[in-house]
């Protein structure tokens, strides 16, 4: 096996909203009903964050303690401390790696490791490594283990469901620190799409099916920033374009989608062409971020003349006024100093049809960058 999955030279931006979630303010926080008490909140936010999240924290502490005074029976105050601390500690356990690319495995828990489609998935996720993309599987048998066995444990996470007829998770992640348990599918599935860079999806069941289509709906309405996903068959494998025929024949067909929407994903029998799908999306595109009314684009190096001629001619239909410019950072990206050599691409998106700002993107990952 060769080295393991090394920190990207440019830090990864880790905000999967695409910039919605950046900005904050004291100027409302909420109230508990009772002035001297939010003073009290808002004293001990200060003493214990002392950095610039005290309001954020004094917004949580009031949440937290309405919570516990409303209408709430004591199962929903139960669901959401557990929801939080589920989230807190899958923060913790992914934070050490956040400038590594990590690449999120879907498949079914009852593929068996003789099977065609196992042996792909450890194939792919392999060769992901070698590419520089860490492994987070759902740390189960199956595909899941076959994602774990094929990135190897250091480069490996596992995001395990506790549930009671489902053994533990898979030897190839069993124990290691970067496993974590959830109890709540949703917030497992937060996981998946917040700390994932891409995702692969091999045959599988209701799950698989669930989890491809949060997918696909967060990046179709803009509520998490585009990223490649893949659905991989083994070779000569039909379980993905039996999919791809529904989704032609009656969700395009009735026109409930998007022509553009297949943009958003791609179907594929060949594990080779899989890596080069994702690995091209990061080929020179970085990351994106809201500043306002406008988006900025990250990007390795800049557009050159004539390639700016062209996205202005071949997308003027995603710009709500204005054109394409070429810039640094803009004041609003004060606070990652880190991405500021990064070339900008910035215009007034419609914040619609995301599968055309996905074409752009691959438009730009093409020739024309100086």
């Amino acid at each position: 096996m060769s080295s393991h999955v090394k920190p990207t030279k440019i830090p990864q931006e880790r905000d999967f909203t695409g910039g919605m979630i950046h900005s904050q303010s004291c100027a409302y926080i909420g109230s508990t009903g009772e002035r001297d008490l939010d003073h009290k909140l808002l004293a001990l936010s200060k003493e214990i964050s002392g950095g610039e999240d005290n309001c954020l924290l004094a917004e949580m502490l009031i949440s937290a303690v309405r919570t516990s005074r409303g209408a709430v029976t004591e199962g929903d105050f139960k669901m959401m401390n557990r929801s939080l601390k589920e989230m807190r500690i899958a923060n913790e356990v992914f934070y050490p790696y956040r400038n590594c690319r990590k690449i999120s495995v879907f498949g079914s828990a009852r593929t068996d490791p003789e099977e065609p489609e196992y042996k792909a998935a450890v194939e792919f996720s392999d060769k992901m490594r070698e590419a520089g993309f860490m492994t987070i599987t759902g740390a189960g048998p199956g595909i899941m283990a076959a994602g774990n066995e094929g990135a190897g444990r250091e480069d490996s996470f596992g995001l395990n469901i506790n549930l009671p007829f489902e053994a533990s998770a898979n030897a190839f992640i069993a124990g290691d620190e970067k496993l974590v348990d959830f109890n709540f599918f949703f917030t497992r599935k937060l996981s998946f799409v917040k700390e994932s860079d891409a995702v692969a999806a091999f045959p599988g069941g209701f799950g698989t099916m669930d989890e491809i289509f949060e997918t696909l709906t967060l990046i179709q309405t803009g509520k998490a920033a585009i990223y490649p996903l893949v659905l991989i068959d083994a070779k000569g494998g039909k379980y993905w374009k039996f999919w791809q025929q529904f989704v032609v024949e009656h969700l395009s067909r009735l026109k409930l989608i998007s022509d553009e929407d297949f943009s958003l994903y791609k179907v594929t029998d060949d594990v080779d062409e899989a890596v080069e799908e994702v690995v091209r999306f990061y080929s020179n595109f970085h990351s994106y971020r809201y500043c306002g009314d406008r988006l900025v684009i990250r990007m390795q190096r800049q557009l050159t003349e004539e390639k700016m001629k062209q996205l202005a001619k071949d997308f003027s239909d995603i710009i709500k006024s204005g054109t394409f410019e070429q810039s640094g950072p803009l004041p609003a990206e004060g606070d990652e100093p880190e991405l500021d050599k990064l070339a900008r691409l910035v215009f007034r998106h419609r914040r619609r049809n995301f599968g055309r700002l996905r074409q752009l993107i691959d438009s730009i990952n093409e020739e024309g960058a100086s």
